[in-house]
Order: structure tokens, then sequence, then C-alpha cells
């Protein structure tokens, strides 16, 4: 497979988008799409044969992240599900970040925004090597996209869990 058709085209996070969802939140989802728009490395190892690129959608369903594979022009090719169970702390430490950062703001703690924006740093770190250790044998990532996918990861949970 070449490096241009081991990537992704697009991702969806599928379900409803509620409205009651931070601004902060959701800037992070917009700038992980676009990021990955920028550039990714998704290679689908099982499932498929097919090359891509790929369109992604990614879901929550009863407990289990499921990576919906299709081809460029939306066709299924393969779902992957990975257990949610392993991201939890990682996503539960993900909002009370968020949540310290959007008070931060609110009083105009710079020192405090920079501090936590590194604390989010090593956060999507930590994310991104269990993203990757979960797909191993599965689809291989690099480290960036997997850092992205964690944050999509993050803010789907979050729709998922205001709803």
């Amino acid at each position: 497979m070449n490096a241009n058709a081991a990537r992704l085209d697009s991702v969806v996070l599928d379900g409803e988008s509620p409205n009651n969802l931070s601004p902060f939140i959701e800037a992070d989802r917009e700038q992980a799409v676009a990021d990955l728009a920028a550039a990714n490395h998704f290679a689908p190892l099982i499932g498929t044969d097919v090359p891509g690129p790929y369109a992604l959608h990614l879901s929550i369903v009863e407990g289990r992240l499921i990576f919906d594979i299709r081809d460029a022009a939306g066709g299924p090719l393969t779902a992957i599900g990975l257990a949610l169970g392993p991201f939890r702390r990682l996503v539960k430490d993900y909002q009370l970040l968020v949540d310290s950062h959007i008070l931060a703001v609110e009083e105009g703690r710079e020192q405090r925004i920079q501090a936590i924006d590194m604390g989010r740093r090593g956060l999507h770190n930590e994310g991104a090597e269990l993203m990757t250790q979960r797909l191993a044998g599965k689809i291989d990532i690099d480290f960036d996209t997997a850092r992205r996918l964690f944050t999509l990861v993050c803010v789907l949970h979050q729709r998922v869990s205001s709803r």
C-alpha cells in the first residue's frame, strides 16, 4: 500500500451532537479533525485489502468504541470494536482538565491556563500511547494520528454522556 493510500480522507463522529458541549470541547474537535485532514497515517491491517484513503466513522455503542472503516465513497469495508474501559480514566481526566481550563479562563489566570495546557499535552500523549496499543495488529497509525483520534474519543464520550 502506498503512503497516500494509508490515510484517512474524512472522520465523522456518529450520533447526535448535543448543544450543551462546551465551546472548548468543540474547538478541540474542530482542531483534531483539521489536523487529521492535513496529515495522518491510517492503515487497516484486518478486515479489508482495499487501498485507501478511508472514511472513518467513530461511535460508541454499548460501551465499545467502534471504528467503522469505509472507502472514500462511503461504502462499508470493516468495523473494529475496542472496549472503552481502558480509556475511561483518561477520558475522565480529560474532562477534568477541560473544566479546569474553562474556570481558569473565566478567572483570567494565565499561569494556571499554561499549566493546564501542559497537563493536557501529557494526557494526550498517554491517550495516544494507549490508542496505539489497543489498535496494534488491527490498524497501523502514527503517534500524531493516535493523539487526534484520542481527542475525538474524548469528544465522542462527552456527546454520549451528555444525552
